[in-house]
């Protein structure tokens, strides 16, 4: 029994049913819903089989795809309700599946007219195949006449419908064609028919045998009919008549009649409901000119559609002759002898003990070094020069070598690439995908050939990693998964998600607009698919495109003021009527020109992946690495564009700050990650990184979204302080993405996970800006900024993947307002600005020290900072200096001691303060232990 499949809105599906298929909302980019047949549910992938019989709750689905015609052509379609089949099926998620609809060939339609007003009803009668992109014509089984019996059965028992070509399918649907002289059947391929007797022959069968049919136009007759005619003109008693042309057969059905009554309803739903013959879950089969009708018994044979082999002169190239052998000429080397074949191999004479040398000889000469003996090129290298000195000499394995055919040195293996060659050749990769001969524009120091190589090593080096990280989370995870089985005691699983949480638009505009029919009032507004006026649609219009691709888009009417000649119409003409005479057209005006189309470079920003012009988006000139200038804090000259360096290659000749990059608020990279260069890697935003106060680094992200730090300059996002005041739960709390405890992290604003800033971004998590709004009792208190016209309190997010943000506007990091600048600088230059105006740096983390010593001012004299003291500045009562960040006045009565009778002008720097009252606690302590 099996487990009942209940879909969100209540339909229970099962096998054939036909369903809409569809992700969500983001998944899919605005397209419409798929239309498909379920073939079969599928229990989880990784789920035990046959583990004490029991029946997991079903996971997957496998549907078999219909197509629209506008998905596969540009040519339009009026009739929303007809699809293409297709002999292609696919694994999907089971909540995938939206509602249930109902497709049905033509040819079992009796009422077309009737079936299309209905909702949810389709119909095709043509095929698609999506790998050789040829449509077919798609008949009943039935319908096939010319077949031998047993091979007609045969067909008509396993499947519902057959595929052929259109110039095939009135052969197929012909009665049996028997050979007048065999009585055999006569496939249409080796068969002949005679334009007199109309009776087929096989080609064989004729005396003599025919070696090809007759051309197009052209008839041929059989023997008897062809003596008949010519006795017929000898008599001159013979008249010819007018040839009466004979409309083809069709097995289309009747069209109906103006006095022909429409089908009633129950005639409609019995023909929906029509049973299929499916064999090994298709109702279809191939069955046109390239198939061999005996194979059609064969269970095994497939059913897909073909074409004609490329084989003949056309496709083929055209050897010329050989030469003489005798009168060969001398100044050109014959091919294929024993001077121009280069012997790659000949392990496969070896004996046992030979190939036990040669093992030993392949180890010794990599002195067994994994990464030496996986070389492909490497290899062979060897192996050629074992095959070539059998006696165990010239064994070395230099870069080059002579091959004989040719007059200069080849290398066995290309040189290595550097980073800056990779980069270049990623870059390629990324703009142009495999189009090698663009690529190798992008890296001028190579040559084509060793693009192409290295493509196909940097390939598998891909695949490489990516295998290794499939396994690594394979062998982390454990299976102790429990998937759930099927109780018999309930009524079905349900599946299926509705629409609701991605494409329904729960508070739309004051005043919502359906982008197709312009209508205003609708109970349900849906999201719109883009280039319409407006991003809404009503629910009618939206049920329209969701389901049947349909929308009859209303053009914009022009409300502009009537002219003064429109005003002078007789009474009872509207004013905005449309006029019956073709406006008039001159040449010798001059229409608005159109839009220029920028042609100049541009670079593609590693932040918001976007491209931009080199002076929006700048490129570092050592290490290639690209961002826009407002969210790294860049201000560049004009001019010097082109030799902007970031501030780590900066840094790198300078040296002002570490040359250690490691972000202090990130774990440790790995050594192997750092023997990559540059280091962090050019390719990923993270490469953006900020020095601190301390000579340190931090990445510009985590600077920004870290509340605690601030910059000395905003405006450029230069020197991050207060990484000292970062609460301490943020450097114990361990990262919920890479399980480190190393590093600070932060919160998601929509859930209590904490990570790191640089985890968050790799994993692709939101990062953005929000504006909310501020109650008037607290503008004074709060620092409010506008950007984009939006005012308000404006809050750096971080959000996880998991959540939903389609009904909240959070800006991008490289979004601008009109005046160019972007969110991010917004951002930093209200709430990210140190208090540079009222101290000094030092005294600035002075104070912070104070902080974290949770000194209180009521128990700590007033600093009195040595700017302001005067011409003179105090002297320390213990070191005797006169600089200081901030000097203490001392008013404890046990300092008369030591002579000073004015406790008015005794003072301590700052530094012999903290010392004093260290000493001072510790005393204290040793007293009361």
């Amino acid at each position: 029994m099996d487990i009942p499949v209940i879909l969100k809105n209540g339909d229970q599906v099962k096998v054939n049913d036909h369903v809409y298929c569809s992700p969500s909302w983001d998944a899919r980019d605005g397209t419409p819903y798929s239309v498909a047949r379920i073939m079969q549910f599928l229990p989880p992938e990784d789920a035990p089989k046959d583990q004490d019989k029991k029946k997991y709750l079903y996971t997957r689905v496998r549907l078999a795809w219909y197509y629209r015609p506008s998905d596969v052509s540009d040519r339009p379609v009026t009739d929303p309700r007809l699809l293409l089949a297709a002999i292609y099926s696919e694994v999907c998620d089971i909540n995938q599946l939206r509602a249930k609809c109902h497709v049905v060939h033509r040819d079992k339609i009796s009422d077309l007219a009737g079936w299309k007003k209905r909702p949810d009803r389709f119909f095709f009668n043509r095929l698609f195949d999506p790998y050789i992109k040829k449509e077919f014509e798609v008949i009943q089984a039935r319908d096939v006449r010319n077949l031998p019996k047993h091979i007609r059965d045969v067909l008509i028992d396993r499947y519902e419908f057959v595929v052929a070509e259109k110039e095939v399918i009135p052969d197929l649907t012909d009665n049996i064609r028997l050979c007048d002289t065999c009585t055999e059947w006569c496939p249409g391929t080796d068969s002949v028919m005679c334009d007199r007797c109309k009776k087929y022959f096989h080609m064989r069968c004729v005396q003599p045998p025919l070696l090809a049919k007759p051309s197009r136009g052209y008839g041929w007759t059989c023997a008897p009919c062809s003596r008949k005619h010519e006795e017929e003109v000898d008599s001159h008693e013979i008249r010819h008549s007018t040839p009466v042309t004979t409309r083809p057969k069709s097995n289309a059905p009747a069209a109906r009649g103006r006095g022909r009554p429409r089908k009633d309803r129950t005639l409609a739903e019995k023909e929906e409901n029509l049973p299929v013959k499916h064999f090994n879950m298709w109702p279809f089969r191939y069955f046109g000119q390239h198939t061999v009708a005996e194979d059609t018994l064969d269970a095994e044979d497939l059913i897909f559609p073909r074409t004609a082999s490329r084989v003949g002169p056309k496709y083929q190239a055209n050897v010329p002759s050989q030469p003489d052998p005798y009168n060969f000429p001398q100044e050109i080397e014959e091919r294929g002898g024993d001077n121009t074949v280069e012997i790659l191999g000949i392990l496969n004479t070896f004996t046992e003990t030979e190939l036990a040398e040669a093992h030993e000889t392949i180890n010794r000469l990599s002195n067994n070094d994994i990464k030496i003996k996986s070389s492909v090129d490497w290899i062979t290298e060897v192996i050629r020069r074992i095959s070539e000195s059998s006696d165990g000499t010239n064994l070395k394995i230099t870069p080059t070598r002579l091959e004989k055919w040719k007059k200069y040195e080849t290398p066995y293996t290309d040189k290595e690439w550097n980073r800056e060659e990779v980069v270049a050749f990623e870059d390629g990769i990324q703009h142009h995908g495999a189009e090698l001969r663009a690529v190798r524009d992008e890296v001028s120091s190579r040559s084509m050939p060793e693009v192409v190589r290295f493509y196909g090593h940097w390939k598998n080096m891909k695949l490489g990693e990516e295998n290794a990280r499939i396994k690594a989370s394979r062998g982390s995870s454990k299976p102790t998964r429990q998937w759930p089985t099927w109780d018999e005691t309930s009524d079905g699983q349900h599946v299926g998600h509705s629409d609701d949480e991605s494409s329904i638009i729960a508070q739309p505009s004051k005043a919502p607009s359906c982008g197709a029919c312009r209508t205003r009032d609708s109970k349900t507004w849906w999201r719109a698919p883009k280039g319409l006026p407006t991003g809404i649609l009503c629910d009618n219009c939206g049920s329209n495109w969701r389901k049947y691709a349909d929308l009859n888009v209303r053009p914009l009417r022009d409300d502009s003021v009537p002219s003064s000649k429109t005003r002078e119409k007789r009474e009872g003409t509207p004013l905005a009527g449309p006029s019956n005479k073709r406006a008039k057209t001159s040449a010798s005006v001059q229409s608005t020109p159109p839009p220029t189309i920028s042609i100049a470079p541009q670079n593609r920003c590693l932040c918001c992946q976007k491209s931009g012009p080199i002076g929006k988006v700048l490129k570092c000139r050592k290490c290639t690495f690209r961002a826009h200038a407002g969210v790294i804090g860049a201000v560049v000259d004009p001019g010097a564009v082109d030799a902007w360096e970031c501030e780590l290659c900066e840094n790198e000749v300078t040296q002002e700050a570490s040359i250690n990059h490691d972000c202090l608020l990130c774990p440790r990279a790995d050594p192997e990650e750092k023997r990559n260069k540059p280091w962090p890697p050019s390719d990923s935003f993270l490469r953006a990184c900020k020095p601190t106060e301390g000579q340190g680094w931090t990445h510009t992200l985590c600077a920004v979204f870290t509340p605690e730090l601030k910059f000395t300059d905003s405006s450029r996002l230069r020197l991050v302080e207060g990484i000292s005041t970062i609460a301490r739960h943020r450097w114990t709390t361990r990262c919920c993405l890479c399980g480190e405890t190393e590093g600070a992290v932060i919160r998601c604003s929509d859930c209590p996970k904490e990570f790191h800033a640089s985890c968050a971004w790799k994993q692709g998590h939101k990062f953005g800006f929000e504006i909310q709004p501020v109650k008037s009792s607290r503008r004074d208190t709060t620092i409010t900024t506008t950007f984009k016209g939006e005012s308000g309190c404006m809050n750096a997010i971080v959000s996880c993947k998991d959540h939903d943000r389609n009904k909240r506007d959070i800006y991008d990091i490289c979004e601008t307002n009109e005046g160019g600048e972007t969110a991010l600088q917004v951002y930093c230059q209200a709430y990210k600005q140190a208090a540079t105006d009222s101290a000094h740096g030092l005294l600035r983390k002075a104070r912070r020290l104070d902080m974290i010593l949770n000194l209180r001012p009521e128990n700590m004299p007033n600093p009195i900072p040595s700017a302001l003291n005067g011409s003179s500045d105090p002297e320390c009562m213990s070191c005797h200096t006169h600089i200081s960040p901030a000097f203490h006045l001392i008013t404890d009565s046990a300092m008369l001691v030591n002579g000073y009778r004015d406790a008015s002008e005794v003072y301590q720097c700052h530094k012999c303060y903290f010392e004093a009252n260290e000493r001072n606690n510790q005393s204290m302590e040793m007293m009361v232990s």
